[in-house]
């Protein structure tokens, strides 16, 4: 079992050296694809530098500011191993606890492990009570729309075997791909587990990107995605 960390950024000059190194203290990753989204500061350079110094790291960017689901599905055809995670440049999560949700697929390797901000009691920091609790609600309701509890569908740390994710067919550009990929994923295999992860959220001046309006879009696509699972999960 090898692992692919994905690290889709735009605009992370403050914050993505510091980011990537937390991820390479830990020696679980076979490949680190560092995904520029189209940046137009200095994060770009920042990490071709760190493809540069640093083993096992890839760089690739997009010529244009496409989203979030736009670069991980240019990035996704780069994944040469067993299982792939997405981790945000932004300093919001912390990549001990992927050791921990890697330490699950070696017994369930065809299992899709899920990090909860919300289960458990590790150390958590959020700034919005809007977006706390919005993203409860939105969890409840993908929840109910899939007959499958899930208690944090908007959570970046969704581990997934890499035969579901090269084979996935994204349609979703921006952060609605967090939806898309959790739907196509209950359609393709209904076998997850759900591990309590650490959180620390940043604010907008920080360049915290995720709106207000994006949550009324993952509801949306919850009912989408769930009538076109009916036919097609790619």
């Amino acid at each position: 079992m090898k692992l692919t960390v994905i690290v889709p950024f735009y605009n992370e000059e403050q914050y993505l050296e510091q980011s990537v190194n937390r991820l390479t203290k830990h020696k679980i990753f076979s490949q680190i694809i560092l995904a520029d989204d189209g940046s137009t500061d200095n994060s770009s350079k920042i990490a071709q530098n760190l493809e540069l110094t640093t083993k096992n790291i890839k760089y690739i960017k997009s010529n244009l500011n496409g989203g979030k689901g736009s670069i991980l599905d240019l990035s996704r055809k780069l994944v040469n191993t067993s299982h792939v995670i997405v981790h945000d440049a932004d300093m919001e999560y912390f990549p001990e606890d992927i050791v921990e949700m890697f330490k699950l697929v070696l017994k369930n390797p065809d299992t899709m492990i899920l990090g909860t901000r919300f289960n458990g009691n590790l150390p958590r920091k959020n700034i919005y009570l809007r977006t706390y609790y919005g993203n409860i609600l939105i969890s409840m309701f993908f929840s109910l729309v899939h007959y499958f509890r899930i208690s944090d569908v908007a959570t970046c740390y969704k581990l997934m075997p890499s035969k579901f994710f090269k084979d996935l067919k994204l349609t979703e550009k921006g952060f609605g791909v967090d939806i898309e990929i959790l739907s196509k994923y209950l359609n393709y295999n209904r076998s997850l587990i759900e591990v309590p992860i650490k959180y620390e959220g940043r604010t907008y001046s920080d360049g915290k990107k995720i709106k207000l309006s994006d949550g009324f879009i993952w509801l949306f696509l919850t009912l989408k995605f769930r009538l076109k699972s009916l036919f097609d999960f790619r």
